[in-house]
């Protein structure tokens, strides 16, 4: 096998693997689908058994495929880690940084990326949004160097470092009628129609920890996908809900009521997160060190800008 499998099959491979995908992968390594598919179709020839299996329009590893994929990510972590050795010596001239978040954070994450990536333009940057579960499962393989959540998790033993404040406050339309209440209480306010995140969702469950707290039960009126959604939700008068300020630093301000509740806002903190017993690259390490450094971790007030 070694003599006849190329370091770019293997690339495409583990792509291919991470993404579950022919077409991101093809988009992550500028290369068309024909190559893709191409060097898929040699690299099976030379191993000699299927990697990877297409249910539908879904993409699986087989067995012997998730063995070459953890094999695979071995090599290429090696050699990560000498380059970055280089790195180091160089000054952190050049390296790479994949970062991965739940949708919730590409409120700030690409801002704090690109601070950075102009302090070392040599660096190669990427990140990838998308829903906990995904982030969750990419932890639990370990293929990316960081990753943004709201709440670390129980289940994977990680390390979760504290690097931005999270408050979670209630919304309303401006012309609610509790617009300009003071004072509010969980009690009145679980009497209106509430608009909620998915089950699992980090802001969902600190919500209603909040309310358990009181003994009382909040039953949503309906639930949305994103944090966008519910706030059109909002200012058409479905309902009230509670979101994360970060999510309205792009709102104007007046747009939306920010409610005087008993409670709330729910202070909490953003994370990032890498496995335990992972030896963070040197330009990972030091990205950590920028999120801890110098800049406001403080979210801007809504509609404000910072």
């Amino acid at each position: 096998m070694r003599n006849h499998t190329t370091f770019r099959q293997l690339e495409i491979f583990e792509a291919i693997a991470r993404l579950s995908s022919f077409t991101r992968a093809s988009e992550e390594l500028f290369l068309t689908q024909p190559t893709v598919s191409m060097q898929m179709k040699k690299l099976t020839e030379t191993v000699g058994v299927a990697l990877i299996e297409q249910v539908g329009k879904k993409i699986h590893l087989t067995p012997d495929g998730q063995q070459l994929a953890l094999a695979t990510r071995e090599i290429f972590g090696i050699l990560d880690r000498y380059t970055m050795s280089v790195a180091e010596r160089q000054g952190l001239k050049q390296g790479q940084l994949r970062l991965m978040a739940i949708t919730t954070a590409s409120y700030f994450a690409p801002r704090l990326l690109g601070e950075f990536a102009r302090l070392y333009p040599g660096i190669d940057v990427s990140l990838r949004v998308t829903n906990k579960e995904q982030v969750l499962a990419s932890i639990a393989d370990n293929l990316d160097d960081l990753y943004f959540l709201g709440q670390p998790p129980d289940d994977i033993d990680v390390v979760a470092t504290p690097i931005m404040d999270n408050p979670i406050e209630v919304l309303a339309a401006p012309d609610h009628p509790l617009a300009h209440k003071k004072n509010l209480t969980l009690e009145r306010l679980a009497q209106e129609p509430w608009l909620m995140r998915e089950k699992g969702s980090g802001t969902r469950n600190a919500i209603e920890r909040r309310f358990a707290e009181h003994g009382i039960t909040i039953r949503p009126r309906m639930e949305l996908g994103s944090n966008e959604a519910i706030k059109q939700a909002i200012l058409a008068g479905l309902g009230i809900s509670a979101v994360s300020r970060h999510a309205l630093t792009l709102n104007q301000p007046g747009q939306f009521a920010v409610l005087d509740v008993q409670g709330f806002p729910i202070l909490r903190h953003w994370y990032a997160v890498y496995p335990a017993g992972r030896q963070l690259s040197v330009v990972a390490r030091a990205f950590l060190d920028y999120l801890l450094g110098s800049h406001d971790t403080t979210p801007a007030e809504p509609g404000s800008m910072k």
